[in-house]
């Protein structure tokens, strides 16, 4: 994980990072939206829950990972 980052300012790895979430949060609105369509099948509910899910999972998992870097760089400025 630190080599991913070596080399980047803190802040650059802060904006890399809320791209991503805002994207991530982004699509999974788009999903949410595409699911309260009454028209939509059974299969295809299940795949824009899923898609959704994933989105979710991944916004979760940048923001523990700007966390881990954050507490890392708090931790070797002392």
């Amino acid at each position: 994980y630190k080599r991913y980052f070596k080399g980047l300012k803190m802040e650059d790895i802060k904006k890399q990072e809320d791209i991503n979430f805002e994207d991530k949060i982004t699509k999974a609105k788009e999903l949410l939206e595409k699911l309260s369509n009454p028209q939509i099948t059974i299969n295809e509910s299940l795949k824009l829950y899923n898609d959704g899910l994933k989105e979710l999972e991944l916004a979760q998992k940048l923001l523990e990972e700007a966390k881990l870097v954050f507490v890392t760089q708090s931790n070797n400025s002392w």
